[in-house]
């Protein structure tokens, strides 16, 4: 048997987690790795002022929520203050610094950011870059995050480059996921279920049947059917 006292916990948890969610989405963040200083900070923040009110269950879970709202309201507010005064985001965020200018590793920037070479080395062969001499210029970005411009010759040639014209065929969206149609993705891809069921009908095939099926806007599709042992 559940306690009162732990299912008391068991609530607030699941009240303070849909809350999160909630926050998190009013916020529109990101993944962590692209969090701003800020954004960073009231996550943490958020974090901490859950967990103790999910535990504390001799004060009102109404102390938690307030907390949290206005570190939500507060991060709206200066986020929309840092896009107008640019010098506000300067002084929050910090700006880019350039590593390598012009193909030259810059050694004082390197050791302002307490950055070693081999930090950098590692980040370049994130970017599939094996040698300083390909990298033309190297940015850290205020989000931690280091940009990359290879040297010319280095780089990749692009279709135009070679002069080929692609015939695109636009995003490939999942039209069926686990044998449940989305709305959303045929309109992206400008098709409707009409066609999405005339298809299946001529596979002998229902939605339910189905584990996955994209298809792009040239309505070429791909069907992937549900596994017989589930």
């Amino acid at each position: 048997m559940i306690g009162d006292d732990m299912l008391t916990v068991i609530i607030r948890t699941a009240l303070l987690y849909i809350v999160i969610i909630a926050a998190v989405r009013f916020m529109g963040k990101r993944q962590i790795s692209d969090l701003q200083t800020t954004e960073l900070v009231v996550t943490m923040l958020i974090s901490d002022i859950a967990s103790m009110a999910a535990q504390n269950t001799s004060q009102p879970l109404l102390y938690g929520m307030i907390p949290m709202t206005v570190l939500v309201v507060s991060e709206v507010l200066l986020s929309g203050a840092m896009i107008k005064i640019a010098p506000l985001r300067r002084l929050i965020c910090g700006r880019p610094i350039i590593v390598i200018n012009d193909g030259k590793v810059e050694q004082k920037e390197l050791r302002r950011l307490r950055m070693s070479v081999e930090d950098l080395s590692e980040e370049l062969r994130q970017q599939d870059v094996f040698s300083f001499k390909d990298v033309l210029f190297a940015i850290v970005e205020t989000n931690g995050r280091l940009s990359v411009l290879k040297k010319p010759e280095k780089e990749t040639p692009t279709l135009e480059d070679l002069g080929i014209a692609p015939d695109s065929r636009g995003i490939e969206a999942v039209v069926i996921s686990d044998g449940s149609i989305s709305r959303p993705a045929l309109r992206l891809i400008h098709a409707d279920e009409a066609l999405i069921n005339a298809i299946l009908e001529e596979k002998r095939l229902r939605p339910s049947d189905v584990f996955i099926m994209t298809m792009d806007r040239t309505h070429e599709y791909s069907i992937i059917e549900r596994s017989s042992d589930e």
